[in-house]
């Protein structure tokens, strides 16, 4: 079954891979060009809240508009929606490294941007079943994964190297290049019609009948009608408050990590930016793993194990004695997240109809980027008044808690899920809390 990795699925679905080639180089970008900005405004303004705030803009404002950013990729070409995303984004880039603004002017490009990301998020995540069959999507994601949040491992380092022969404004500007490359290979993608034209999706009907809705009030009628689709189904709503509970506790990390390697375990720069790759090569190992796999997997106790290991490996950081330490445990918790993204991903692209996957992903993942950005704010608290270890140790704890929650809920809601598979898709006599065979 090796034959049937990352690899083999690329060479034998040519669109395939040049979706995976576009987001893999757009995400390597964008990551480079993230590191530039912390580094400008850490530099420029001289303020940890200056940086807080660059990431709330990044994080949080996108999941306001969540409701209305996946309509797009409902109801337009997803191909059309993702390149016009891309160009969109680079433009942006590009007026942040030639400006070089302020910190309110800067906040709002970064939070103009990152909406514009997030409608493009759903739109390549929904353009996935389109490209792959149903039996593949587990190999599927977990490519992309393996090629797009692998970077985390990596972007930092680069940026850095980078640094020593480039300034900020020249790495936005590689940035802005990458967006225009990526732009210019899903445009050679084959055409995704909207799936949902010209009618509203009834909340409580997976197969999507429903009166027809134009018009401003039409939109609000899609965008309420998504949220409640979100939120009437037990699967995807307990889905949402659990991974929404495992963010709350545990991204508070990528503020604490830094303290933890600097100030507790006394290391320098270099350290403190290895530390933070253990996730990302985590990630890259379990991405890897996943995509090798021949069968199709049972994914709400792959999404369960995803919360308890990232959970575990946060806990274990609090503990760390050395950096070395810190680091393998930042390696157990990129194995869980590489878990969870897959299960999740595949999960929902499993079980929602075509026409609600776009608005499904993005109010999903909107949701967990409102979670992040409380998290930074309350944890960012009890960092202040605690201690680094203190705050990674509590934050793994309680998202172990959430994980028990998970464990007991999830598996039981997927086998309460009827069908379990979009009205659209071949035939399937398994519920998708079992493993084919």
């Amino acid at each position: 079954m090796s034959r049937s990795g990352v690899a083999g699925l690329l060479r034998a679905n040519p669109a395939f891979r040049r979706l995976w080639t576009a987001r893999l180089l757009s995400f390597a970008g964008d990551s480079i060009g993230l590191i530039a900005l912390m580094l400008y405004t850490a530099q420029r303004f001289g303020s940890g809240l200056a940086v807080a705030l660059l990431l709330i803009a990044g994080d949080f404002v996108p999941s306001i508009l969540s409701p209305f950013a996946g309509m797009v990729s409902d109801h337009l070409d997803k191909r059309v929606v993702m390149a016009c995303c891309e160009l969109v984004q680079g433009a942006i880039v590009s007026v942040i490294a030639l400006a070089l603004p302020g910190l309110p002017l800067l906040l709002v490009l970064v939070g103009i941007q990152a909406c514009v990301g997030a409608v493009f998020r759903p739109a390549s995540q929904a353009a996935v079943p389109e490209l792959v069959r149903s039996a593949e999507l587990e190999r599927a994601n977990a490519a992309i994964g393996f090629g797009t949040n692998g970077m985390d491992g990596f972007a930092p380092l680069t940026g850095a190297a980078l640094l020593a022969w480039l300034s900020v404004r020249d790495l936005l500007l590689v940035d802005t290049a990458t967006f225009a490359i990526s732009a210019a290979l899903l445009v050679t993608l084959p055409a995704m019609r909207a799936t949902m034209p010209a009618r509203r999706h009834d909340a409580g009907d997976r197969q999507g009948h429903g009166p027809s809705a134009t018009g401003g009030a039409g939109l609000l009628a899609e965008a309420r009608a998504g949220l409640a689709y979100l939120w009437r189904d037990r699967l995807l709503r307990i889905l949402t408050l659990v991974f929404c509970a495992v963010v709350l506790f545990n991204a508070v990390d990528d503020v604490a990590l830094v303290f933890l390697a600097r100030r507790t375990l006394h290391g320098s720069d270099a350290a403190a930016s290895l530390v933070y790759a253990g996730a990302g090569l985590g990630m890259l190992a379990g991405f890897w793993l996943l995509a090798r796999t021949g069968r199709r997997l049972a994914l709400p106790p792959l999404v369960v194990i995803g919360y308890a290991v990232t959970s575990l490996g946060n806990l274990l950081t609090g503990t760390a004695g050395v950096i070395l330490a810190a680091l393998t445990f930042q390696v157990v918790r990129g194995l869980g997240i590489a878990a969870l993204d897959v299960g999740h991903n595949t999960l929902l692209q499993r079980v929602v109809p075509a026409g609600l996957l776009g608005r499904t992903f993005s109010n999903f993942y909107g949701a967990v980027g409102a979670a992040a950005g409380v998290s930074y704010i309350f944890g960012g608290m009890l960092l202040d008044a605690t201690s680094p270890r203190v705050t990674l140790i509590v934050a793994g704890a309680r998202g172990l808690a959430a994980a028990a929650l998970a464990a007991f809920l999830v598996p039981r809601a997927a086998r309460l899920t009827a069908g379990g598979t979009p009205p659209d898709d071949p035939p399937k006599t398994q519920s998708v809390g079992q493993t084919a065979v």
